[in-house]
């Protein structure tokens, strides 16, 4: 069909179109006054897209999440934010509620019927750009409308705060729990530490440690001068005994000694020249001798005392030594036992200190969970409370018309096409030489000859009529 068609069928069948158009205008607008005013009341609500916790001051990432927003208004909608709103307005108490439940058949709990009938009433539209959030109620009265539409606002805030304060709430009982059990063995670790430093007598263990390694080393250093000392008296011991005693400078450095040499070889000098002058016999001689007998024997004793002084004062040195060293090990020992005692109490100060700080965190959190289970703030409030509306938001006279002309038109249009197919009819030269399929000779004008010429022509068998070109 081609556009020329189109018009000539629209120009044949307009009646028909008017006709189907005005029938569809005048039944809109006959049910548009029929039907009830309904009044659309909208609170708006602003989300902190900050996402910062009044009470903490910490940054809440959820509001950044894309589902955030679509949360929200799925709490908005959701039958529990509506039950709320029943029981704050005791809509299940009124007659007229309770009567409309019972004749509508009075099934189930009536809260439930209430709440499902103020959500379908209920449409909540996220803005797509900002953080804002249109809660709209539809109603027969504009009061009841607004107020139903501030108190779903008023409710979804309660809603949130308690959906974010009552994990806090829990948390908080968990946290008293853990924080009283804390502090039992933060009590009971300073306990064992006490006990342990009145059984050892310990003030402080780092000084005590100090004065006694300082004795230790104090000790060591004396037994390493005593064991010098004790090996060279017994080099001297050994000197001074046996054949090699002359030797010793022990008792070669003895001036009783060394007298008592002078004296022999005094005596010895004086017996050389006794004994040239005199007899063997002789008592010169015998004195001399005897001199040198008693001089000799004298030396004897004083090397074989001056001997025993040498090996008493070796023994007296090993004595000593062996004091110092039993000392040393004794001295040691105790060092080692403090350092024992020092890391008993290290390990017993760690579980203080560990104790103590689980005590100090849980505290810190059971603090931060107490204070936002107790928190009514929220980080939504109302930006425009609703009003009530002073014109109604559905029937829409105007935008009813204007669809019912678009919808009426379309459809006069098809019923047109739909007669015209039923009903062909030739209107125009195009249309006879596509049926035909034979070439047009002429067109006849306007005048009526048209109709003289198709009586003459007696050609009754086509079944053709022809229309004004």
């Amino acid at each position: 069909m081609s556009l020329s068609q189109f018009l000539h069928i629209l120009k044949a069948r307009y009646k028909i179109i008017l006709l189907t158009m005005l029938v569809i205008v005048v039944a809109t607008l006959g049910i548009s006054l029929v039907l009830s005013k309904t009044y659309k009341a909208t609170n708006t609500v602003i989300i902190n897209y900050k996402g910062v916790d009044p009470v903490t001051g910490l940054a809440s990432p959820a509001q950044l999440l894309p589902g955030y927003m679509a949360t929200q208004v799925d709490i908005i909608s959701s039958k529990h934010v509506a039950l709320k709103v029943i029981d704050q307005l005791k809509l299940a108490d009124s007659e007229g509620v309770k009567a409309s439940f019972e004749e509508d058949g009075g099934e189930g709990d009536i809260n439930n019927w209430l709440a499902k009938l103020l959500l379908k009433n209920l449409d909540v539209s996220p803005s797509r750009t900002s953080s804002t959030i249109d809660i709209n109620f539809k109603g027969s009265n504009p009061q009841f409308a607004a107020v139903m539409a501030n108190a779903f606002a008023a409710e979804y805030i309660r809603t949130n705060i308690q959906l974010k304060v009552e994990p806090s709430r829990q948390a908080s009982e968990y946290f008293t729990q853990q924080v009283r059990g804390l502090k039992d063995d933060l009590n009971n670790a300073q306990l064992r530490l006490s006990q342990y430093q009145q059984e050892k007598g310990i003030i402080s263990v780092d000084e005590r440690l100090d004065v006694e390694r300082a004795r230790l080393n104090e000790l060591s250093s004396q037994l390493v001068i005593a064991q010098a000392q004790t090996m060279e008296a017994q080099s001297r011991q050994r000197n001074s005994s046996g054949s090699n005693a002359f030797d010793s400078p022990d008792i070669a450095a003895n001036p009783l000694i060394q007298g008592l040499k002078t004296d022999i070889a005094r005596a010895e000098s004086r017996f050389a020249d006794v004994s040239q002058k005199v007899d063997r016999n002789h008592p010169s001689y015998l004195g001399a001798k005897a001199e040198i007998d008693n001089l000799k024997q004298e030396l004897n004793k004083q090397i074989q005392a001056a001997s025993v002084n040498v090996a008493s004062n070796y023994r007296i040195l090993k004595q000593r030594e062996d004091e110092i060293r039993a000392a040393l090990n004794n001295q040691r020992a105790k060092v080692l036992e403090l350092n024992k005692d020092r890391d008993a109490l290290t390990v017993l100060t760690r579980e203080v200190e560990n104790a103590q700080n689980a005590y100090q965190l849980i505290t810190q959190r059971y603090t931060q969970t107490n204070v936002e289970g107790h928190s009514n703030q929220s980080d939504i409030s109302v930006l425009n409370p609703a009003t009530p509306p002073v014109e109604p938001d559905s029937p829409k006279l105007l935008l009813n018309t204007v669809i019912a002309i678009f919808l009426g038109g379309l459809l006069g249009l098809g019923l047109g096409i739909l007669v015209e197919v039923l009903d062909r009819r030739v209107r125009s030269a195009e249309d006879l030489r596509v049926l035909l399929d034979a070439p047009v000779l002429g067109v006849f004008p306007k005048d009526g000859s048209k109709q003289k010429f198709a009586r003459s022509l007696g050609n009754k068998s086509s079944q053709l009529r022809i229309s004004k070109v």
